[in-house]
């Protein structure tokens, strides 16, 4: 018998040794549910009874469904970091030991992210052996509850005999002796500040005025990717004002997308498992409301207003935002300053710069006659900073009992309804950038910045007509 570990998992280098030690074969495959999808990792949830899984979620490595796929190489054989990477992470000894870019992931999150937004918050969970049939199983089993163009594009990689189990943070892992109602609220935060980079270009001004997200939801309504503007703003989420976080919660909710997600003991109330959810419409509030009566103890129409006001209250007890502002605010000089530092570090012709006059040229001199160290803090910072701009905040719920006192979880009072909640709070989704994606973040904010400046000039040019057409009906 191997020993668990402290997150319930078996230690990842056990397994190696004995191939035998909690191995998830064909018949396992029955009991793990569909969850959820990034871009790379599909999450299942456990539903069975065994001990050892109760209580958790897998992560699964994806696969292009492009011609692009491993083609039966085992992912433990692709490398884990390029030999740039190696150089940039060079301070992270058990990240440039790693062998193989699944585990690296795990490292990294243990190793980089863990320390920077608190050991408190943060699950790297542990590796487990999966067999080829359960992943073959799974595949089969899910598909009909995955989006259409998830399905279209990729599926789970067959290839990749692991996963990486975490515990489920929908869920507290410790019952009560009166088992209450287990709520949890997913928020994908995105970035909580205004760049005051001297390295944006006058061109890009508008970044210094507009968050990055207002400027991406303009970009997405015209690729087609969300069928309305999002009432969200990061900004009030990080505000540190109550009234303003509550605000921030509730345009979540009327726009969720993919950044907002609300479980009721494990289940998925509101939101989308893997694609951008549906707007939140009156029948959708009105059977969310129906659906919170189990835990906030209201009359109809006050509880979804009541849930803005714990997650609130939670979100500044805890002080969760205010250390995940502190990480992404690592990038300090933006991406059109952090460009010019990657081409230092890749010791190839700046093309930016290329592309530029020699007065322009000027600005960026100072980056390029930096020390070689001076461009790797720049670059690793600023790809830090880009795993807490996309992570999520996992913020679990239960009412407490009388019998619960002993508990080791924080708790908030909701004043209105007179009930006591304990709540955790998990960052979740922390993964590692590359350093291969720099001129693609660089690309992609010029894209951004691009299309919401011709929003802004066809407004003014649709108000000019209309200003226009009011006059002349005045005449």
């Amino acid at each position: 018998m191997y020993k668990l570990g402290s997150s319930g998992c078996i230690p990842f280098f056990s397994l190696w040794k004995n191939k035998m030690a909690l191995t998830l074969k064909e018949e396992d495959a029955a009991h793990w549910v569909y969850r959820g999808e990034g871009a790379v990792n599909l999450v299942l949830a456990y539903a069975g009874s065994s001990p050892s899984f109760i209580g958790k979620v897998i992560r699964l490595r994806k696969a292009p469904k492009n011609g692009l796929e491993s083609k039966g190489v085992s992912v433990r054989n692709s490398m884990a970091l390029t030999p740039l990477e190696r150089i940039l992470w060079k301070d992270v000894d058990k990240l440039i030991s790693s062998s193989d870019k699944e585990i690296v992931g795990q490292v990294y999150v243990e190793h980089v992210m863990k320390p920077l937004l608190g050991s408190n918050y943060v699950d790297a969970g542990m590796h487990i052996l999966v067999t080829r049939e359960f992943l073959e199983l799974v595949e089969k089993n899910i598909t009909g509850q995955r989006p259409v163009w998830r399905v279209d594009a990729t599926r789970v990689d067959t290839d990749c005999d692991f996963g990486l189990l975490m515990s489920d943070h929908s869920l507290f892992a410790h019952g009560s002796p009166r088992p209450s109602p287990c709520l949890s609220v997913e928020i994908k935060s995105k970035c909580g500040f205004l760049p005051l980079s001297k390295f944006i270009s006058e061109g890009n001004a508008i970044k210094r005025r507009t968050t990055r997200f207002e400027m991406h939801q303009t970009l997405k309504l015209l690729q087609g990717e969300i069928s309305r503007l999002s009432e969200y703003n990061p900004l009030d989420l990080f505000s540190g004002s109550k009234e303003r976080i509550k605000k921030a919660i509730k345009g979540l909710l009327t726009t969720p997308q993919n950044n907002f997600r609300v479980f009721l003991n494990g289940s998925l109330i509101l939101g989308g498992l893997g694609g951008v959810a549906k707007n939140t419409d009156i029948c959708i509030a009105k059977e969310f409301e129906d659906e919170l009566k189990s835990v906030i103890q209201v009359d109809d129409v006050l509880r979804t207003e009541n849930l803005f006001t714990l997650v609130t209250e939670a979100l500044q007890k805890s002080g969760v935002l205010d250390k995940l502002l502190e990480v992404q605010k690592l990038d300090s000089i933006d991406i059109e300053g952090v460009i010019h530092a990657y081409y230092n570090i890749t010791s190839e012709q700046c093309m930016v710069c290329k592309e530029l006059s020699e007065e322009q040229a000027k600005t960026y001199a100072s980056l390029h006659s930096a020390s070689f160290d001076e461009s790797l803090r720049i670059v690793k910072d600023y790809l830090i900073a880009t795993t807490a701009k996309d992570c999520s905040l996992m913020l679990c719920f239960r009412p407490r009992n009388e019998e619960d006192s002993g508990s080791v979880y924080n708790n908030v009072y909701l004043e209105s309804t007179k009930q006591a909640f304990h709540f955790k709070v998990y960052f979740i989704d922390l993964d590692l950038k590359r350093l291969s994606k720099l001129k693609d973040y660089y690309e992609l904010d010029k894209k951004i910045v691009s299309r919401y400046r011709q929003k802004i000039k066809m407004d003014q040019a649709r108000n000019e007509v209309t200003g226009l057409k009011a006059c002349n009906g005045n005449i």
